[in-house]
């Protein structure tokens, strides 16, 4: 359960983000406000084009906002330079990309061990949390394949194990099962939801309500902004009939 009692591990304040100007201004986010606490999954979810990964690409500090604060683990990204983010990503934040992101010159394990060597780890210890990680995601069997010697779904693991190695306090996740069948889909879930459990702060994008459920709250956006919100005892029955009604 999330530990509000403590500081949050993310926060978002008064967030925007503008793309283009004039005529072709679009206004991706509009002054959302969002803190996510040690122990807590929060699901994002709303139409396309209503600025989920947006939302999520700005907290993980690959793009900046217009106007507004972010703030992971009391450094704020707006104010601090390009290499003391670069440490934060590589130490505290793990991102879930749509697309996997998997550098296909390196094997399943280099890839996960990757942010970890970057931050000083030794390889051989990189390479044994690396392997820890793939043989959650039960693909330890494949830690010295490449990419290209993986199925769709198999690399989305390794990407979700490349989030996940090391001790993140923040995981952010956009759409992690988009590639995975429903069986593999349910433990990627159980995987994130357990890692909120022990103490990390997790942000899941997703169309899916049966996904969305395993979240302690339901964020709703529509247009850039927060429409809605519902907590853990809401949320089952609400997802139950959004579902229905699709």
């Amino acid at each position: 359960m999330p530990d509000q009692a403590s500081h949050p591990v993310l926060q978002l304040k008064e967030l925007t983000r503008v793309h283009g100007s004039g005529a072709t201004e679009v206004h991706a986010l509009r002054g959302i406000n969002l803190d996510v606490f040690p122990g807590e999954l929060v699901a994002v979810m709303g139409p396309s084009g209503s600025g989920k990964s947006t939302l999520l690409t700005i907290a993980g500090g690959l793009d900046t906002p217009t106007s507004g604060q972010v703030i992971v683990e009391n450094t704020d990204l707006t104010t601090a330079g390009r290499k003391q983010i670069a440490a934060l990503r590589r130490r505290s934040i793990g991102y879930v990309f749509q697309d996997y992101n998997l550098i296909p010159a390196l094997t399943a394990a280099e890839n996960v061990a990757l942010p970890r060597e970057l931050d000083g780890t030794s390889a051989r210890k990189a390479r044994a949390e690396a392997v820890a990680a793939l043989r959650e995601m039960d693909l330890d069997q494949l830690a010295d394949r490449f990419p290209d010697e993986m199925s769709g779904g198999q690399q989305q693991r390794v990407a979700i194990a490349r989030a996940l190695v090391g001790d993140r306090r923040l995981v952010l996740a956009d759409e992690p099962t988009g590639a995975l069948d429903s069986e593999t889909g349910e433990s990627v879930l159980a995987l994130l939801r357990s890692r909120c459990d022990a103490g990390a702060a997790g942000v899941l994008v997703t169309h899916e309500p049966r996904f969305a459920a395993w979240a302690d709250r339901v964020v709703f956006l529509r247009d850039g902004a927060v429409v809605d919100q519902t907590i853990r005892s809401d949320a089952a029955s609400l997802l139950t009939g959004q579902a229905a009604e699709r």
